[in-house]
């Protein structure tokens, strides 16, 4: 795929949009809302308003999504809304739709901690989707981006401190059992998010010492389509000359890279690292 075509990077890019948007849009239909788990955003506010006043929690979500995109737009300005305006306007409508096509009015099975795992593990795969593409579902999203503008507090404080409100509510508009759900969910849903980010931006960090490097470079250069930094080190005991070749690959080419390795330069020495945070030229940029 040539990521350099600027209309197959938007194509993909919204692709990944559409697919976190719809994931979030049924993890909230199937399993959030017949079980009236609520860990926090939008999605779990509407869940606890609907028990209080006679509308459903579908229509709630929509209504409220849309004020704060407005309230957004006004407070932070156009720039902000882009891909956040994508997501929330695909999640939400995909909701409704969904809702309205086949109305769930109770959960889909008797057991509620099963029902949990796969909201938690769906909304947590999802959010992490749109981190890693720094964009964001909305909602919630919102009103902490604005607390961080007008307020000392960090996103990431102001996003649980919101949430964490939410989910607290739980266990006095339905009973303490929902609440303990909901926060439970609030929680795994943070250390889910986490790992799941981690393994998104995972990418393997090569040290190779070899004292016949060129086979190695022409491999990564022509079959990897990727770059290598390469310098001359010396043995501690043997004092022969060696040279070091550094490369940092994607999952999928570190294997092919090992492969040659072995099969090619048997005798040189590789140290393979685990990395999530690659920041540079053909990985993640600056922001």
């Amino acid at each position: 795929m040539d990521m350099t075509n600027p209309w197959v990077k938007f194509t993909y890019d919204y692709g990944k949009l559409t697919l976190a948007s719809v994931l979030l849009a049924i993890s909230t239909w199937l399993f959030k809302y017949p079980n009236n788990f609520s860990f926090g955003g939008v999605t779990g506010f509407s869940v606890v308003l609907s028990s209080v006043i006679d509308v459903s929690a579908s229509t709630i979500n929509l209504v409220i999504n849309i004020v704060l995109l407005v309230i957004g737009i006004v407070v932070l300005g156009k720039g902000f809304a882009g891909k956040t305006f994508f997501v929330t306007i695909v999640s939400t409508v995909g909701i409704s739709v969904l809702d309205k096509i086949k109305p769930i009015t109770e959960p889909l099975t008797g057991e509620p901690a099963i029902e949990l795992l796969f909201a938690v593990g769906i909304t947590a795969v999802a959010s992490a989707i749109l981190f890693n593409m720094d964009a964001s579902s909305g909602g919630t999203d919102i009103v902490a981006m604005i607390l961080k503008k007008y307020s000392t507090m960090e996103i990431g404080s102001a996003i649980f401190a919101v949430d964490l409100f939410i989910a607290v509510s739980t266990f006095f508009v339905f009973d303490f059992q929902t609440g303990l759900f909901s926060l439970t969910g609030l929680f795994a849903k943070s250390l889910i998010m986490d790992g799941a980010i981690e393994n998104f931006n995972l990418c393997k960090y090569f040290t190779i010492i070899t004292t016949n490097p060129k086979p190695i470079c022409d491999y990564i250069h022509h079959e990897l389509h990727r770059s290598a930094t390469i310098y001359k080190a010396e043995g501690a005991y043997s004092h022969t000359e060696k040279n070091i070749v550094l490369v940092v690959l994607k999952r999928s080419q570190a294997v092919r890279l090992r492969r040659f390795i072995k099969d090619v330069e048997p005798t040189a020495f590789m140290m393979i690292t685990n990395s999530s945070e690659i920041i540079g030229k053909g990985f993640r940029g600056f922001n």
